[in-house]
């Protein structure tokens, strides 16, 4: 039976300021080179042997499904196995938009993107 597998918080580099919080999304690592390379922008990339992991401001899940195999991990509390820094950013923000991140996760697993619609307001005027 193997080891359970511990938790940890992907930390954010000392020299970027994480002001909106800190959520992640991760992806099998058979996809993180092709999203890294598609991203206008990108933020703080992690990865170990089996995920590849994108910091993105704290909420990044409202609203959005996020599509299967992709996880969604709130806090940025992802399974420990090791993660490490792969690509820091550029700019001065550790967060990579979720829209676009979305956008191609959804294009390169065959998913269609699933919005919330919000509801109808009617107007007085």
């Amino acid at each position: 039976m193997p080891a359970p597998v511990g938790v940890t918080r992907l930390p954010v580099p000392l020299d970027l300021p994480a002001t909106l919080g800190c959520d992640a999304v991760g992806v099998p690592a058979r996809y993180g080179f092709r999203i890294l390379s598609r991203l206008p922008a990108k933020g703080c990339v992690y990865a170990d042997t089996d995920w590849w992991w994108w910091l993105v401001p704290a909420g990044s899940d409202l609203d959005l499904t996020w599509p299967l195999p992709a996880c969604y991990a709130p806090g940025a509390v992802i399974p420990d196995r090791r993660p490490r820094l792969i690509h820091h950013p550029d700019g001065g923000s550790p967060y990579t938009p979720p829209i676009p991140l979305y956008l191609l996760t959804c294009q390169l697993t065959g998913i269609a993107p699933g919005w919330s619609v919000p509801p109808q307001v009617s107007s007085a005027l």
